[in-house]
């Protein structure tokens, strides 16, 4: 039912980026760096217009990974990402809105041939991310699985979550950028098509994210990016009463389970745009070449995943020059009763 809510929202009420009314769905995350920048400025215009999506979502360290965007839309963001991957990489977008999709795969060689690669790196899927695996994906075959404030569209973010699990390798990441609400939402917001269309009735509240992700086997999530969300529309505010949203971006692993040593890392530098600073969430930022003591979580991500050759690892107490970075509070969303006050 909300599939189907969402074609007709996305595919017929949404023309442009300015129909939208509220900051949901165009929620900055942190400022784009100047490669990615680059990137996007190399999208066609058409591609890019035809877009909706909350921020950008780009992790760290893609050359040559594999990659799948979650409700790619138009295909922005998969044309930055292609160029990114780089010719040996790819990227595939899957959307359930067929003229999205036309309008990305009209474009393929356009880009192909705007970035000097000889044969395309990037395909098109349509299918639903509750089911990736009925569309054709196969398992294990991702490095990264992506998605842009879409997730919250689906009414069974469990399975999403598990899909993503399924297609992903070993050591593969979701990250992703979504909304989350204050606290569980009751019906009448959580069918209000204006809402749920405005990415606001289907936030899920963040600690189901928390429990989702442990049931699924993902690592329990990281927090990278949060901020509040604001309500330009009296009306919808009025239904919304209490609750409060933000848009949040996380990464979830899929790694081994049971780690329960803490290690001392140094970051070697060499991750394209974080050469010397590499903020891996909003606990830990890594300097080149200083010594930092990380919690289980962080070092079982930082040897199983592909940070792993930039990052040197070893056993607390070898070094005087630990600079004890206390290990994080075990719920991540505590940063925003810090950084984001009334949350």
């Amino acid at each position: 039912h909300n599939n189907l809510q969402g074609a007709d929202y996305y595919g017929k009420r949404l023309q442009t980026q300015k129909d939208l009314q509220t900051n949901a769905c165009l929620a900055p995350t942190k400022p784009v760096p100047p490669f990615i920048r680059e990137a996007l400025k190399k999208v066609h215009p058409e591609v890019s217009d035809k877009y909706y999506g909350c921020g950008l979502v780009v992790p760290e360290c893609l050359e040559g990974c594999r990659i799948l965007d979650l409700g790619s839309g138009s295909g922005r963001d998969c044309y930055m990402l292609s160029q990114l991957v780089g010719e040996n990489g790819h990227v595939t977008g899957i959307d359930m809105t067929e003229g999205q999709l036309e309008v990305a795969r009209t474009y393929i060689d356009y880009h192909m041939k705007e970035f000097g690669f000889k044969k395309p790196n990037v395909d098109y899927v349509q299918g639903y991310i509750e089911a990736l695996t009925e569309a054709g994906l196969p398992k294990n075959s991702y490095d990264i699985v992506i998605s842009n404030c879409v997730v919250n569209l689906s009414p069974d973010k469990k399975r999403v979550l598990a899909e993503a699990y399924n297609v992903l390798k070993d050591g593969g990441e979701l990250y992703f950028s979504d909304v989350y609400s204050s606290a569980r939402l009751p019906e009448e917001i959580k069918t209000h098509k204006v809402l749920w269309g405005e990415c606001l009735g289907g936030a899920l509240w963040w600690k189901d994210l928390l429990q989702l992700a442990d049931e699924v086997g993902f690592s329990p999530p990281r927090l990278v990016t949060a901020s509040i969300i604001t309500v330009d529309n009296k009306e919808l505010q009025d239904i919304l009463g209490d609750f409060k949203f933000v848009s949040a971006t996380y990464r979830l692993f899929k790694i081994p389970k049971g780690n329960d040593k803490t290690c001392q890392t140094i970051y070697n530098g060499g991750i394209t745009g974080a050469e010397s600073s590499f903020q891996f969430d909003c606990h830990y930022t890594f300097k080149a070449n200083e010594v930092v003591e990380v919690d289980a979580e962080v070092a079982s991500i930082l040897t199983h995943s592909r940070f792993t050759e930039n990052f040197t690892c070893q056993p607390p107490g070898g070094s005087s020059t630990s600079c004890g970075a206390k290990p994080k509070v075990s719920v991540s969303f505590k940063f925003l009763d810090v950084k984001l006050s009334g949350f």
